[in-house]
């Protein structure tokens, strides 16, 4: 083992043969939590294979900013490979830089707003479809329409959308419920674990909806302004490159598995925390009336609501992605460890976004700590990433977010099941594991 790794003080946890494989299957977020009381720089081993964990703010900017150049994608990356092959979470260097110029005309803000159509048609319909004292699964419900809507943006003329809903509806659970043990299971392990098993066929079945999806838009020389449309039109204006078509599958699987359980699961805490905080609640609802009134959303709103950013980048922060790898490409020093090639690095967004160094009363959900004025410290507040590889689709979730809550919110309210305790589900995103609510009318 380098003497950079053996410098770095170990996670207390750790069993015989498993190292912290089995505390981080058990409990991965209180683990993750804690880490940051050992020291900026934390050891786990899964097995015999040693991994580093960024728990300070500052050291975590160096390996996504300013020395990004000395990491590649690490162990998680590798794993989602079956499902998002070749695709802008797992490609390298200049590969990237030129796929990231093709895909990015897809998210300009035009296009957003052609998009936000599609948001909004679908969040009207899931309004007048609510009826007062209706019980929901919410977790299901919001799941549902995260998943339909990113699908009709994606295929919005493809006779294959519905296919293409049922096999995300079915698999993606899969993937997100696998990925985190396969990832965090000691090597030797991989080809024993069932979660392996269940996750590439998985991946092999929803790879495989999109290579039909894409097929049958070639063959039906259909345009369109869908994100389908907008990958196999692309080109590189220098080069006059094109994207392939398994080039387009894998850009696809990528935004279908980014895309919809993180939103789906912001939806679903959403509800639950306005649901206990009524201040919260009220400050949405009175900058709705007072921007919005009596008509419907668009997409224009969406710059003149900072009360409903505060409040989506609150819950954010207390409810994010478990995990995310890099891994040492050169040798390099960081926070005085000297790493060499291959070593495995790992940060916790929703540890850092607790921690309590950063953030006062960090279990609090408190919309007011950030800014109205949109502005946030960039290396406190990672949700999505920084630098370079930050996530292309950030502010299309944001604005299927927003459009979605603020056409519910000043109709319906959601009230909580008496007795019911949620929690967050062991996964790649901390998403609720159950939140029944019932539906009323919302006073005034």
């Amino acid at each position: 083992m380098p003497d950079g790794i053996q410098a770095i003080p170990r996670a207390p946890g750790g069993v015989p043969l498993l190292g912290h494989a089995w505390p981080l299957w058990r409990d991965p977020y209180g683990l993750l939590e804690r880490l940051e009381e050992t020291g900026p720089l934390v050891r786990l081993d899964l097995g015999r294979m040693p991994v580093v964990v960024v728990t300070d703010t500052d050291l975590l900017h160096e390996v996504l900013v300013s020395k990004a150049r000395y990491f590649a994608k690490g162990r998680i990356f590798e794993k989602m490979g079956p499902l998002v092959g070749a695709g802008l979470a797992t490609i390298e260097g200049p590969v990237h830089r030129q796929r990231r110029r093709l895909v990015q005309p897809a998210f300009h803000k035009e296009r957003l707003a052609q998009y936000g159509e599609v948001m909004a048609a679908r969040a009207r319909a899931l309004r007048d479809a609510w009826e007062p004292g209706r019980r929901l699964a919410v977790e299901q419900e919001m799941g549902k329409y995260a998943i339909a809507t990113l699908a009709e943006t994606m295929f919005s003329s493809s006779r294959m959308q519905q296919e293409a809903v049922s096999a995300v509806r079915r698999d993606v659970p899969i993937i997100l419920d696998t990925v985190l043990a396969s990832t965090v299971a000691p090597p030797a392990l991989d080809r024993l674990l069932p979660a392996n098993r269940r996750f590439l066929a998985a991946a092999r079945r929803l790879r495989a909806v999109i290579d039909e999806v894409i097929s049958d838009r070639r063959d039906g020389d259909q345009e369109g302004t869908d994100l389908l449309s907008m990958l196999l039109e692309a080109r590189d204006a220098d080069t006059g490159e094109v994207l392939s078509d398994d080039e387009v599958r894998d850009e696809l699987a990528t935004m279908l598995f980014a895309g919809t359980e993180t939103t789906a699961s912001t939806f679903t805490w959403l509800f639950h925390e306005l649901a206990h905080n009524p201040e919260a609640e009220q400050r949405v609802i009175d900058e709705l009336r007072a921007v919005i009134g009596e008509r419907t959303p668009t997409f224009a709103d969406i710059p003149n609501l900072p009360v409903m950013r505060q409040t989506l980048d609150e819950t954010i922060r207390l409810h994010g992605v478990t995990l995310m790898m890099r891994r040492v490409r050169e040798p390099v020093s960081l926070g005085g460890a000297d790493l060499e090639p291959g070593t495995e690095i790992a940060y916790s967004p929703y540890a850092l976004h607790r921690s309590g160094r950063e953030y006062e009363d960090p279990h609090r959900f408190d919309p007011t700590r950030f800014a109205l004025d949109g502005g946030r410290d960039r290396r406190v507040f990672t949700p999505f990433g920084a630098g370079a590889r930050k996530c292309i689709g950030d502010a299309y979730s944001w604005a299927e977010i927003t459009l979605t809550m603020a056409t519910l919110l000043p109709r319906w309210r959601l009230e909580p099941v008496p007795g019911h305790v949620v929690r967050p589900a062991i996964a790649a995103m901390a998403r609720p594991d159950s939140l029944p609510m019932t539906v009323q009318p919302r006073k005034g």
